[in-house]
């Protein structure tokens, strides 16, 4: 799908968006993965700025948002770690952005995630960033040498 076909199924998908839910498959489940995945790349941005004016790109806030409703909450590894009691889990509807990822995945990213940072699927962070302590939202965009 190009982005033309993308902004038409989640705005058309937004104006029924009561209909969507997990069970939502097709055009709508695709293009909402698209977008996410987009933004995840850093491909999309749902804001930017052009002439010192943020511009809002209204199908991808409409994208995360109907994200909301096609996903369901369920267990997500990552929580805090106790030492008596193991890993906590999150319940949550966004997955986190570092699941399955391994040492090759991590160095191909070139950025550095310590410890208790929180990092949502669906957000971009650029080569070079230092994640510290902290709480990344779906639809970020954490630009190259930030910390």
């Amino acid at each position: 799908m190009n982005n033309i076909e993308l902004q038409s199924i989640i705005d058309k998908a937004w104006e029924a968006r009561e209909t969507v839910s997990p069970k939502t498959t097709g055009d709508v489940r695709s293009a909402i993965e698209a977008a996410l995945d987009g933004l995840d790349s850093g491909e999309y941005r749902v804001a930017h700025n052009s002439e010192g004016k943020w511009l809002v790109e209204q199908w991808l806030k409409k994208a995360v948002l109907l994200s909301f409703r096609l996903f369901d909450n369920a267990p997500m590894p990552g929580g805090p770690t106790d030492p008596d009691r193991g890993e906590s889990p999150w319940f949550d509807k966004v997955a986190p952005k570092f699941a399955g990822w391994d040492d090759s995945r991590f160095r191909e990213a070139g950025f550095r995630a310590v410890p208790n940072c929180a990092v949502r699927r669906g957000s971009y962070i650029g080569p070079g960033v230092v994640l510290m302590p902290s709480f990344i939202n779906i639809g970020a965009y954490v630009d190259s040498g930030t910390m």
